[in-house]
This record gives C-alpha cells, structure tokens and sequence, in this order.
C-alpha cells in the first residue's frame, strides 16, 4: 500500500470523525465500561465505609459514651438510606468481582462477559428489591409507630 492511499485514508477517517462531533454524537461507551467504571466506585465507596467503621469502632476503647452518641446518630432514616446504598454497592461490587474472576480465569469467560453482565445485572435487583424493602421497612415502622 503507497503512502498517498492510507495518509488518504487516514484523512477520510478523521474527516469521518470530526463530523460526528460536530453532528453531537460522542462515544458514551458500552455497558462493559460503564461496569468497569461502577466496579471502581462502588470499591471506593466500599473503603471509605471500612475505614469510617474502622475508626468509629475504635472509639469504644477510648470513650465508651462518645462511641454510644456516634452510634445513637446511626439511628436515623438518612443514615438508613446510606445503608441501603452501602449494600447495593457492596452486592454489586462482589457480583461484578465474581464475573471478573471468570472472565480473567474462565476459558470461556471472554466469550460470555456480557450475557454474564445482565445476570448479575438482574441478581443484584431480585436481591436489592426485597433486601431494600426489608431495610427500609424497618426505618419505616420505627418512625410511624409499632417497630422497637
């Protein structure tokens, strides 16, 4: 292939390239990306959580009642809710591990990462929905009355 044809071909390539930005169309990736990308927040999210578990139980040993008072603020439908969110990270974060490991250790698992994607897809709301509801209920009836 002569230089003139692909410096050609590179040039109708970018010119190809630049239409479609300026039409407003851009790469918004595939669902593999976007879980490589919930895979990493929902592990940062999952370390902050530790780490803050870390040191409010670490209290204990230095104030018995500061550690009771932070624990009381625990207590609360808006620290209920980060729960639920906690979880939700948690099970997907261990969902998406689990097919990771089969796709690096999988012969097969290259060939099947996206229909195994939807599973833990539909896994982590056929547990999130009734985990949630079981959560949230809780909150629930403690603010409206009936629940200890």
């Amino acid at each position: 292939m002569s230089t003139t044809a692909s410096t050609a071909e590179e040039a109708a390539a970018s010119d190809r390239a630049g239409a479609s930005r300026r039409k407003g169309t851009f790469y918004r990736g595939d669902p593999g990306m976007w879980s490589w990308v919930l895979h990493r927040i929902t592990g940062v999210l999952t370390f902050f959580f530790l780490f803050v578990h870390v040191l409010d139980t670490a209290l204990v040993r230095v104030s018995p009642d500061t550690y009771n008072q932070v624990i009381e603020t625990y207590k609360t439908p808006i620290v209920n809710l980060l729960e639920v969110g906690l979880v939700g990270a948690v099970l997907y974060h261990a969902l998406n591990g689990i097919r990771v490991m089969l796709v690096d250790f999988w012969s097969k698992g290259t060939r099947y990462q996206k229909p195994m994607l939807w599973a833990i897809v539909v896994i982590w709301v056929a547990v999130m929905i009734p985990g949630a509801i079981a959560m949230l209920w809780r909150t629930a009836s403690t603010l409206f009355g009936g629940g200890h």
